[in-house]
């Protein structure tokens, strides 16, 4: 029977890949009870509501990703390690569509504080990020510049929105080599204090 062996964990995954087929927007509890072959009504034994499926494709997608990220950036430090952060980002985010998406939503707090992806997630990159001399507050407006410019470049790229003849490769590697710039530069606090 299709029912049998209905997990959480199996309902995630099986989200997590309708995600990437037909993107995070249209994951529904119906879509994927349709998938098992069963009714709506048998995986509210396993999830909640489908806030509670997408945010276990959220987290599940976000341990998989920094996972990649964190393989990539394995003994290396400052250029190498941002390059490497960068690429395994992008790559991830052209290669799970559906589950790159699912980790640009809104979490409830409660809820990261208790995920050990989103914890890993926040020591690699503010590990990378410290390689540079940073502490906070600028730590996290590092974060803030470095999230805003891999998301909206992963995105326009998905959506095919470079319609310029240069390599989209290339463009990347440069704005990659001008946040390296941009974070061996970060205006410091007590430099802002003496321009004050």
């Amino acid at each position: 029977m299709a029912r049998a062996g209905l997990t959480a964990d199996r309902l995630t995954a099986a989200a997590a890949d309708l995600a990437d087929e037909v993107g995070f927007e249209n994951v529904t509890l119906s879509a994927l009870a349709r998938r098992f072959g069963v009714k709506d009504a048998s995986l509210y034994a396993h999830v909640r509501n489908l806030r509670d499926l997408r945010t276990r494709v959220a987290f599940l997608a976000g341990g998989e990703m920094i996972d990649r990220i964190a393989a990539a950036v394995a003994g290396r430090a400052g250029k190498d390690a941002l390059a490497a952060f960068a690429d395994a980002y992008r790559e991830y985010a052209l290669e799970r569509p559906g589950r790159y998406a699912a980790t640009q939503i809104r979490i409830d707090q409660n809820l990261v504080a208790d995920s050990a992806a989103l914890r890993r997630t926040a020591e690699i990159t503010y590990g990378m990020l410290r390689a540079y001399g940073l502490e906070e507050p600028d730590l996290t407006d590092a974060v803030r510049l470095l999230r805003s410019t891999f998301h909206g470049y992963c995105a326009l790229e998905a959506s095919g929105g470079f319609g310029a003849p240069r390599d989209v490769r290339a463009s990347w590697e440069q704005a990659v080599a001008a946040l390296h710039v941009a974070l061996e530069h970060w205006p410091r606090r007590d430099q802002k204090e003496k321009d004050a």
